[in-house]
């Protein structure tokens, strides 16, 4: 890469990262999957919004304005159904019971599932591409616009990936630590949590209406 491209990946892989770090649902599932089913099931989801993450990226960075305009006006059903998501996360969370011995190894449907529902989780908050958009032009800006978009895809992807990596990898470094009580509160509190990030998606939609 020339010292142009190669400034802006890293500055994509910045933004990406610092979008992810929050600790939010994501976040919350992440860390529950993996200290119940293990790192790959952390990574897992992690990963789906990784992905999620670098299709709003990509958005973002070629400037397509049909596509954020589309967005920004189904914003009011994407948080509707993203919500309801959330709900159901957070009763599966909440209820279900700690397993008695360890869990077996993920497998190929098991991890699949956790990429995917993180992956349409993320996709269902739209609010997310305004800060990229916002983002990204604001690098624009700066001159960098002869620049091709596809570093600051690689960015993000990659920063976001890195964040969901580090997470999996520490807690599942402690996950041996965490008795069947403190694990039930993890899940409790988690479930809790969920569910107050979906009541409060669905406020901020009865008060934009």
């Amino acid at each position: 890469m020339t010292h142009p491209t190669l400034s802006l990946f890293f500055q994509a892989l910045l933004i990406g990262l610092l979008i992810a770090a929050p600790v939010g649902p994501i976040g919350l599932l992440t860390i529950q999957r993996t200290l119940d089913q293990g790192r790959s099931a952390g990574l897992a989801t992690g990963l789906g919004a990784a992905c999620a993450d670098a299709v709003y990226g990509a958005i973002g960075a070629f400037g397509v304005t049909q596509v954020i305009n589309w967005l920004v006006a189904a914003r009011t059903g994407f948080a509707l159904g993203g919500g309801a998501m959330l709900l159901w996360m957070a009763w599966r969370t909440f209820s279900q019971p700690l397993a008695e011995q360890a869990a077996p190894l993920p497998s190929r449907a098991d991890l699949l599932r956790c990429f995917a529902g993180t992956f349409a989780l993320t996709l269902s908050n739209p609010a997310t591409i305004l800060s990229f958009v916002a983002v990204f032009a604001a690098m624009a800006g700066g001159g960098i616009q002869s620049v091709s978009p596809l570093p600051m895809i690689a960015g993000v992807l990659v920063g976001s990936a890195l964040w969901w990596l580090i997470l999996s990898t520490v807690v599942a470094y402690g996950r041996k630590r965490f008795t069947a009580v403190w694990r039930r509160r993890i899940n409790h509190v988690s479930g809790a949590l969920l569910a107050g990030f979906a009541l409060w998606q669905w406020v901020g939609v009865l008060r934009g209406l």
